[in-house]
């Protein structure tokens, strides 16, 4: 699985990069044929939720894409994992019950 990551309008620290690269490798759990994640982190414009994450996975035959905001990074990284893990298993049900 290819992953890219990126923070808009702020230099995210290492630890944030890390934690959030942990928790796409954990998606493989749940789908191996994950082709490539892509991350992307910014500030949004809501004072209760400033942390915005979007979460781009590819995988045979479809692009999976979700955007949460949170409190913080942390937050909205567990926020949009959850989502795209929701999507993964619907995409999986839908895949191989036409097969």
């Amino acid at each position: 699985m290819k992953t890219t990551f990126a923070a808009r309008h702020f230099e995210p620290t290492r630890d944030l990069k890390q934690y959030s690269m942990d928790e796409i490798t954990k998606l493989e759990q749940f789908y191996d044929k994950i082709i490539a994640c892509d991350v992307v982190l910014q500030p949004s414009k809501d004072h209760d939720n400033p942390c915005t994450a979007e979460l781009r996975v590819k995988v045979p035959q479809k692009l999976l894409n979700a955007t949460e905001v949170g409190q913080t990074y942390e937050q909205a990284i567990n926020n949009v994992v959850d989502t795209i893990v929701r999507q993964i298993r619907k995409y999986k049900t839908k895949r191989f019950e036409h097969n």
